[in-house]
């Protein structure tokens, strides 16, 4: 009996939805960037903008798996997870593990960035972001710089995590995708669920979000 697992909803529905959105939006983002298609360009770093601010509020008022106080350890734990990682184990985590819960800050800070300083950035033909005259062309320009190169960290990142995610199945025989997308992982039965929240909470973080980026860009910008 001591050995027996039960399906458990680890992971609601907004953490999903937002891990996928951010997987779209980067791709679409990319593509607008190297086809010229600015102005779509501009309104997937606004949905990306709102995302990211949803994604901060829910780590604090969301489910037990999405709060930030919750998955983010001492980073020692982190260095002594990543140190056990060669040994194959069932697992047991109900959220994000030691080292990935602090790999979660560092993917919310680049693409912060990216969104931030694409709010100032320019292509110099005839786009630009809304607060790109408020700094002037040659600050615009810095931080367009800054946008392009971030860009390369966010691939650096996001290729990363990929790998671990192989490496996870490859090595510990551990599937990490799977409860992503269903949201349900197979834990031992004396784990308690943890607690979901409210979908109508997310929906209504998510209209404050969009509602704040709205002001920021046509009230401000």
């Amino acid at each position: 009996m001591s050995g027996m697992r039960l399906s458990m909803r680890v992971w609601d529905a907004p953490v999903r939805l937002f891990h996928w959105m951010i997987v779209i939006l980067v791709v679409v983002s990319w593509y607008t960037a190297h086809s010229g298609r600015m102005e779509l360009h501009f309104y997937s770093g606004y949905t990306i903008l709102t995302l990211l601010l949803f994604r901060i509020g829910w780590g604090f008022i969301g489910s037990d798996t999405a709060r930030f106080s919750r998955f983010l350890k001492n980073p020692l734990a982190g260095f002594r997870h990543l140190a056990h990682f060669p040994r194959r184990e069932p697992d047991n985590e109900i959220g994000h593990n030691a080292a990935g819960g602090w790999f979660v800050l560092v993917l919310l800070g680049v693409l912060l960035f990216q969104a931030a300083t694409g709010l100032f950035s320019n292509d110099d033909v005839v786009s630009q972001g809304p607060f790109a005259d408020r700094v002037g062309k040659e600050i615009s320009d810095q931080i367009t710089h800054y946008h392009d190169l971030n860009f390369n960290i966010i691939l650096a990142a996001t290729g990363l995590h990929v790998l671990m995610v192989l490496l996870y199945a490859a090595i510990k025989r551990q599937d990490l995708v799977r409860p992503m997308v269903t949201g349900k992982k197979r834990l031992p039965a004396t784990f308690r669920a943890p607690r979901m929240a409210s979908s109508f909470l997310a929906a209504g973080l998510l209209v404050l979000c969009a509602l704040i980026v709205w002001t920021v860009i046509s009230v401000l910008g």
